[in-house]
């Protein structure tokens, strides 16, 4: 699946989502899925676009509830990220449990793992910064709750390599099946990974029963382990050309929404800060993409130092605007909300209690 395509692209891979049957086979390898994560989580456009554009084109809420409820995933965890703030780098809600060490596997960095799926799975991901959902929850299974690795580290793995990286989605996730943002772990076996993608291997760490899963021995081909030593790599940044007549809109990985005051003339500067991807390292491809998308904001400049240093370069009269992130918190200028599905905020104890509030959004707005 080609992520690096133009926005009028985007627009046509939306119409043609089918939330019907991506109800029935989302799970499966070769799913009706929307592959549409990159965009969303780039910011080019919001989880609120996507659905109201799908029900436009005749969907009712209903027929797409499925399709919606996982958009609301990707806003539930935005709004954790937003109130807990650097609390979801620990172990939120449990200590996750028969931790032996906070490395990753070797096999799973080298994609030999002997589960032809899953090995399959990572390569892909490295090719393309792509990867199945279920993949990622089998990987996440197999990594805290087989080899007993700590969540924070591999989580770190694959944020790095993953277009669509999110990291409230990617942390509180892996947290989710390592039983750290959940009351049990998650596991899965052989026959659920050959059941979903067409796969009939026997006869490896997995093929057991649901039963025996939880009780298994770190496998030996699991039992090495690894550092990582994760870097980006920013391009030069360019030297700004400012007009001081005009406010600045700051952009940056989390928001290159090409409509954002798009009658606005502006000084438009996609900042990508050397801090942020300290803590939060990301591939040269997912630096590539990003690049390739902001080829959709006209006239933007790339800067690539911190914002302090950025205001020291503009003029002290601009107005500089940016969206709300909680990567932002420490710019200044004139913050603006990003658009969310539904009208419900703060933090909700499990995603089903903030989803039925959505519904019940939902109902009073139809009265």
């Amino acid at each position: 699946m080609d992520f690096f395509i133009n926005y009028d692209e985007i627009l046509d891979r939306i119409d043609q989502i089918n939330p019907i049957q991506y109800q029935k086979t989302r799970n499966h390898k070769n799913g009706a899925l929307s592959y549409l994560s990159p965009f969303i989580s780039r910011g080019v456009i919001s989880t609120k676009f996507v659905r109201d554009r799908i029900l436009k084109n005749g969907y009712s809420f209903w027929q797409a509830e499925k399709f919606i409820q996982e958009l609301t995933w990707r806003d539930y965890w935005q709004q954790v990220w937003k109130v807990k703030q650097q609390k979801i780098n620990q172990d939120l809600k449990h200590v996750q449990s028969n931790v032996h060490h906070h490395q990753i596997p070797l096999q799973i960095l080298e994609h030999t793992t002997g589960i032809e799926v899953i090995d399959k799975g990572i390569q892909t991901l490295y090719k393309t910064g792509y990867v199945h959902n279920h993949i990622r929850m089998y990987l996440a299974a197999i990594t805290c709750n087989i080899a007993n690795s700590h969540w924070k580290s591999p989580t770190h793995w694959m944020y790095y390599h993953l277009l669509d990286g999110d990291w409230a989605s990617n942390a509180l996730s892996w947290q989710w099946v390592a039983g750290a943002n959940a009351n049990k772990k998650y596991y899965a076996n052989q026959n659920n990974i050959n059941t979903f993608f067409n796969s009939n291997q026997k006869n490896t760490f997995l093929d057991v029963s649901y039963d025996e899963i939880s009780d298994l021995e770190i496998p030996e081909i699991l039992k090495e382990t690894t550092s990582l030593h994760l870097t980006t790599q920013l391009p030069n940044a360019d030297i700004l050309k400012l007009d001081e007549k005009l406010p600045v809109l700051i952009y940056n990985y989390y928001n290159l929404d090409p409509n954002w005051k798009l009658d606005l003339k502006a000084n438009r500067i996609l900042l990508l800060e050397p801090e942020i991807f300290t803590q939060y390292p990301v591939s040269k491809q997912c630096i590539d993409f990003v690049l390739f998308l902001a080829k959709n904001i006209p006239n933007i400049q790339v800067y690539t130092k911190s914002f302090k240093k950025l205001r020291q370069e503009l003029y002290t009269h601009q107005t500089i605007y940016y969206k709300e992130h909680p990567l932002n918190i420490h710019y200044q200028g004139i913050e603006e909300p990003r658009e969310w599905l539904f009208n419900v905020s703060g933090h909700y104890p499990s995603f089903f209690s903030y989803w039925k509030k959505c519904k019940k959004e939902l109902k009073q707005s139809k009265a």
